[in-house]
Order: structure tokens, then sequence, then C-alpha cells
């Protein structure tokens, strides 16, 4: 480990890293716009200059390696005044948009320029003008204001694996630039808004709408994935403006998809605010009064057996474990939490969660991925797939689609049969996963959510037990389940499965259908078969007029993921808690108060008063949550029921990225990405089902 000087305190510091890092861990800040740690270095601000003793002339700290015995001088006037000529002339076509630019008030160069810029400039030759560039609907370009820190066209090429940003000509006619004039075409995209250290790249559909000092921040929770990105609110009273991503780096590290960050306009749109009860075939305004009153008059005299309850994708912990508690009240067993019909075996934690962790992704060296599109069912998730590909040998295979993931891999065939040839002995890849240290398997919904699904199960089982996926030596857990809900873990670890002798989601649909099933209760389900309901009285709870909003004789309404203090489990098994936001609109409510009110007018009380309250029924019904944002590692196991497989092809759930949930079909902007990025395809939904 070399040691240096650094402004007079010797520091010692890891072999490898850049002056600049040695002085940050010295505590010592170093001016920088090209920089960035997650991105290779550029070298080309040269706003990190430092002087070097012994050295010629002054070097840029983020392209200097360590050595030993240097002595770096940070803090002299002669380094004041080399970073105020490097402002001067970053500033020298830089406008004057400051007071009606979007960066203002968050903007890296008026934060250094505070520090650096000089009150006066020697240069009276006209600034010069950039053509704006057309990036898409999410993306604003002033590109007048580029600095040409290549940011952007760095972290499009090596974090989000595409090549549609690039830098052209030199000197003062360098331009960034899309190259063909087209979008961006990323489910990643945003974040170069968030790299830009100029107001360059800015959010489209924020553009105007607010200044950073007028909002109120809120850190919590994303999901519209199972990922449970950590993502910051940004509200103005009750509505919401922006979504930015807040630093995790077990999970999503500073990065967040377009949908989380750009569906936010959907909570503004199509939302229920007040209870309604369907009177002559229309449904019609009441009050929460008179909406109990219509469902006990329909419950009471109903048999348990006669009563269901699904739960939506995006349906929230307390709200889950308050339901089930009302249904055994009422003597039902006919719950269920996988409304997309997926045959998951709820009976071993293990086979039900992304045992590596996210972060884990990085400490294997070879990945099987089942039935699954990772790039569009969790994107952040595929960019640390695609990172740990960055990093060399790593082999991975795919079963499934052939999709563009972003980074290269063998396709091994479509469906099941060739899931089964890789546990033979002819294997080539199956001689790779032997060959690993710490193989991992990937497994999407596209495979457990058909008909053969806990066959398959199963069979992926087995493939983690042939490969040697599971090391409890060393602590190692291959076997990972990549799911597409924010609340299905959550759901299955409070046991929101059918009980002895209920029904599963496609049971219940079917019994709904043939009339034997009564009463439905749906929290926040919309990816159902309303049509296949027949004459069942549908109770909807939910905060958007989506699908279960037409259907419902009787509609309750809740709140979105930014309006409750709530919790989710996100896929590895992360209990994470999300926080208000924003108030509900109306008389929107949360959700489980509203079963709380509704099990008191049905005489079937679930008893509990308070948060806490519901949050100790949590705790009972599952220990994990008790540990709030971390990983407990579940004992491993038999899982799934060996059988018959069929031989249709794995196909992803997800069709289009940009809609998947009643918010994301709510919003404008999504709506504009599909016609941009997805073209005549359909834009009602965005899930098979």
């Amino acid at each position: 480990m070399p040691k240096l000087t650094i402004d007079g305190k010797e520091v010692e510091v890891d072999a490898g890293l850049t002056v600049l890092q040695a002085c940050e861990q010295a505590g010592i800040e170093i001016p920088r716009f090209c920089y960035h740690e997650r991105l290779s270095i550029a070298g080309n601000c040269r706003m990190c200059l430092v002087a070097l003793e012994r050295a010629p002339k002054p070097v840029a700290s983020c392209a200097m390696p360590v050595a030993e015995g240097m002595v770096v001088h940070t803090n002299t006037p002669e380094v004041h005044k080399m970073r105020k000529g490097v402002m001067e002339f970053l500033l020298i076509n830089h406008p004057l948009d400051c007071p009606i630019c979007d960066q203002g008030g968050e903007c890296d160069l008026q934060d250094q320029a505070m520090g650096y810029g000089l009150d006066h400039s020697r240069y009276k030759e006209n600034k010069r003008a950039v053509e704006d560039k057309e990036m898409g609907p999410l993306i604003k370009t002033i590109m007048t204001r580029c600095i040409h820190c290549t940011r952007c066209v760095r972290f499009t090429t090596e974090v989000a694996g595409i090549t549609d940003m690039g830098m052209l000509y030199r000197g003062e006619h360098a331009e960034i630039t899309s190259y063909l004039e087209k979008a961006v075409d990323s489910e990643l995209s945003g974040n170069v808004i968030d790299l830009c250290p100029v107001g360059a790249l800015t959010s489209k559909p924020y553009a105007f709408v607010a200044r950073p000092w007028e909002l109120k921040k809120t850190e919590t929770v994303d999901v519209m994935d199972a990922l449970g990105s950590n993502i910051r609110v940004d509200a103005r009273g009750s509505e919401v403006m922006r979504v930015l991503p807040r630093l995790n780096e077990d999970v999503n590290e500073e990065w967040i998809s377009d949908k989380t960050r750009f569906a936010c306009d959907g909570l503004r749109r199509q939302r229920l605010d007040r209870p309604y009860v369907r009177q002559g075939g229309k449904l019609q305004p009441a009050t929460w009064d008179e909406a109990f009153a219509a469902i006990k008059s329909k419950v009471d005299g109903v048999a348990g057996t006669k009563i269901a309850a699904i739960a939506g994708d995006q349906a929230d912990c307390e709200a889950m474990v308050s339901l089930k508690m009302l249904m055994g009240n009422l003597g039902s067993a006919n719950i269920d939490c996988r409304q997309d019909g997926s045959k998951i075996d709820p009976s071993l934690r293990a086979g039900y969660i992304f045992n590596s962790t996210i972060a884990g992704i990085e400490n294997a060296d070879a990945l099987l991925i089942v039935g699954s599109n990772p790039r569009v069912e969790a994107a952040v998730l595929n960019a640390r797939i695609r990172k740990r590909f960055m990093a060399g040998k790593f082999p991975i295979g795919v079963i499934g689609e052939a999709a563009d993931l972003r980074y290269d891999y063998q396709h091994l065939g479509s469906g099941p049969e060739d899931l089964k040839k890789v546990l033979g002995a002819k294997s080539e890849f199956g001689k790779i996963l032997k060959a690993a240290n710490r193989p991992m398997i990937i497994v999407g919904q596209g495979a457990l959510a058909r008909e053969d699904g806990a066959a398959v199960h199963a069979l992926t089982r087995e493939i983690a037990d042939t490969y040697g996926m599971i090391d409890k030596s060393s602590g190692w857990n291959g076997y990972c389940v990549l799911h597409t809900a924010a609340s299905r873990v959550g759901g299955l670890d409070l046991g929101f499965v059918p009980g002895e002798g209920g029904l599963s989601t496609d049971e219940i649909v079917a019994s709904a259908g043939k009339g034997d099933i009564e009463v439905l209760y749906l929290l926040g389900a919309d990816e159902i078969d309303m049509n296949a309901l027949g004459s069942a009285y549908v109770i909807y709870q939910g905060h958007h007029g989506d699908a279960g909003a037409h259907r419902a004789d009787v509609i309750l309404p809740g709140a979105a993921y930014t309006e409750k203090n709530a919790t989710w489990v996100n896929t590895e098994g992360r209990v994470q808690l999300g926080r208000l936001a924003a108030f509900p609109p109306g008389d929107a409510r949360e959700d489980w108060t509203i079963i709380r009110a509704l099990s008191d007018v049905l005489g079937k009380s679930i008893e509990v008063g308070d948060l806490r309250a519901v949050r100790s029924k949590l705790v009972d019904a599952h220990s994990n949550f008790m540990n709030i944002d971390t990983v407990a590692s579940a004992p491993w196991g038999e899982f799934g029921t060996a059988g018959e497989v069929s031989s249709a092809p794995f196909a992803s759930p997800i069709t289009n990225f940009y809609m998947t949930d009643p918010i994301s079909r709510a919003s404008e902007t999504m709506a504009k990405c599909t016609e941009t990025f997805l073209g005549s395809q359909e834009m009602k939904t965005g899930t098979d089902g």
C-alpha cells in the first residue's frame, strides 16, 4: 500500500487508486465534472487539477495513479489559479441561462463557479450556439450548455450497453450527439439526466415544472418492478413532481429505470378518489358507509368457501396481512397473491427469492437465465449482470426468448426440453456450470407462470443441485428467482396463498365464472381476466380506474405507493419501508385502514388499532419482517413438483416495458414512450394475462 503526502498529511491508500480517490479518502474534496466513480476515466474537463511535486506541469488527479512518496498539493494559490483558468474556459461558450435552466439550484457548474468562477471574462468573442438534439420523449437537450464531459456517452456505452450517443468533430466544433437524431432507446436512459453536471440534458416531462427548493423530499422505495429500487420522491403539496434515485449499493447502486423515474405523472391521472357502488348497472359515487353497507348486504349469509381474494402486484404487506386476517375471519381459504397464476411453491423461502442477492451477481462466474428477459423485467438488475459481464470471464446461457439483453450470451434453446438438456452429460454449458466456482441460475416468471410451472420449478432446483450452485461451506447460493411484481415475495412470506382446500388465482377466476365464487375481493389486482368472472360480486380496492375498477360492483379508493407508510419485500427477500410523500386524493385512504374499517362493519374485526399493531402481525407471520433492509439467507431444501413439462417455449410475461401496472398505464409519458419505442404495439397492457 503506497504512502503519499497530501497537503502536508501522510496517508496510506490501496494500490491502484487515483490521486483524486486518495484525496477523497483523506477527506479533501476535489472539484470535478467529467469524473464519475462508476464510469471509465476520461480526464477531459481538467477541473481536478492538482500540483504534484517534481511534476513538470499540473496533473489531472482523476487520471493519475498514486505512487509511493508522492507529494500532492490541492489547496495552494497556484492550484486555485489553475482551476479558475479551467472554469474561465468552461464558461466561454456557456449561455447565461441560469434563471430559466431546470438544473438551477442543483447544478454542479453553478456550485463550482461559486468557488472558482471569476467576476469577469477576458474573452469578448461571441458565444457559440449548438443545435439541440432529438433524444426522445424523456430527455430534453439544450446542447449549447454542454461542457463535453462525456458522462452521458460513457454511461450509455458502458452501463446501458447501447451506442446511440457519442461526440462528433473537434475543438470548438465538438458536439455530443445521438448520431442519427433518434430517441435514445434504453430502459435506463433517464440516468444521463442525473449524470449531466450542467443543464444540457434535463427531464423533458419535468421541464419548467418546479424548482428544487419548492419540493418536499421523501426517501422511499419503488414498486414498478420487484427490484425495490431506492428512490427519492419530490412532491409539491399533494402532487408528486418527480422521482430520483437514492444510493443503495446492494440494490440499485445509483441508477433507476425510466419507468420508475417517469411514470409518476400517472399518479395524477385516472385516480379513484371516492367510493363507488354499482346501481342499475352503473357505478355511482357513494360514501364510505354506503359502500361498506353494500358489501355487508352481499357478504352476509354467503359461506366462506364462496368468498375469495386476490392481491395485486403493488399491494403492500400491511394490506395483505390485514386482508388475510379478514378472509380467515370470514372462513375463506381462497386467497392468492400470485395473480399471474405462477406455480411457485411457497413452502420453502429459498425456492422463491433471489438467493445470491442482487449485489452477489458480481461474485458469480457463470450464469444460466431461464424464462426471463431481465432487460424489461428488472432493467437495473440487468445492468448489474452487464457490469459483471464487462468485468470479464462470465459465460451466460439463456433458455427462452432470444432477446437483446445488452450483453453476449449463448442461446441454448427456448423451452423446458432444452432445460432438460442442460442436465445431460453432453451439455457444453453444463460443463461450464460444473467448472464454475460460483455458478448461478436466474428463473423468471416466464418459466413459472404456466401450467407446468411447478415441474419447471423442480427442474431448475435439480440443475442447481447438480451443478453445485448451493455451497454451504462458503455460503454461496446461486439459485435466484426473478419476480416481476413488487408484492410477490412479501405475499409469499405472509402466506397469502391458498389455505387447506383453498383455490389458487386460476381456480378462483374459473370458479367465479361458474358461479361457485360469489364474492371476489381484488386488492389492486388488475391483471386477471375480468371478463371471465361471470356474475361474481367484485369488490375492488385500488388507486386507479384500471381494469379491476371497470369490472367492480363496489370500489374502495386506496393509496398509491407514494401515499402511505408501508412495507414491501423485493425479489431478493429484502424488507424495505416505503414512506408517505403525499397524501391520497379525496376520500382515498391507506389500504390496511380500509380493510380494518370494513372488518368492523362486517362483524369480523381483525382487531388492529394502528400501524404498529399491523406490523407486529407481519412479524408474527414471518420473522424476516424484523430484518429491515437486510437479506437473511434461507435454508435450502426440496421445492417444486416433479412432473411432465410442456414443449411450449418460455416467454417473458412483459411485452411492453413502459406499461405494466395501473400507474404506468395512466402515464402520458409512458404512452409517448410506447409510441416512440414500440410503434404500433398494443398500448393498453404491458403484461400477458
